[in-house]
């Protein structure tokens, strides 16, 4: 059932559940994202699920904000690219209660700020534990997809699922 907290997405958990076909594991989990403007743009910028992302938008689930450059945008831009830096400091500035982010070196910063962070595996965890996706199928479509797993997180999830 979803929340009413707010959820900040970075690109990836986005067009990978695109990519997949799983978009709608995230109305089940959440009541609405947001996302920077800078997110939005890498998103529409290539052909993979668009069409799909548009929907969220037209049908307001999909939150477009825009955030400012600042002294906190600066600092993290340093480290991380584009759209990881404005979904982190829009997280940090609203005081969101998650985000979604893939990148290892992008979960640093957001833990580093005292972000709680889940990202396209922890959804697709919650739906299998919800019962509404096969897990092995979905993770073995992520790779297919060209998103890397290791076998060892692989085996990890698997085994963390219930269902």
């Amino acid at each position: 059932m979803p929340n009413n907290k707010l959820v900040v997405s970075d690109t990836s958990p986005l067009l990978n559940l695109a990519l997949i076909d799983q978009l709608t594991l995230l109305k089940s989990q959440f009541s609405s994202i947001t996302i920077p403007r800078q997110v939005w743009e890498e998103l529409t910028d290539g052909e993979a699920g668009v069409d799909a992302l548009r929907s969220l938008h037209d049908d307001a689930f999909l939150t477009i904000t825009e955030v400012e450059q600042s002294h906190l945008f600066t600092e993290i831009f340093h480290e991380l690219d584009l759209g990881e830096t404005a979904a982190i400091c829009h997280a940090i500035e609203q005081d969101a209660d998650l985000i979604l982010l893939d990148e290892k070196d992008g979960r640093q910063v957001a833990r580093r700020h005292d972000l709680t962070v889940t990202g396209v595996i922890g959804i697709l965890l919650r739906g299998a534990n919800a019962g509404n996706i096969e897990l092995k199928h979905e993770l073995d479509a992520l790779r297919d997809a060209g998103f890397w797993i290791s076998d060892d997180l692989y085996s990890k999830v698997l085994s963390e699922a219930t269902e």
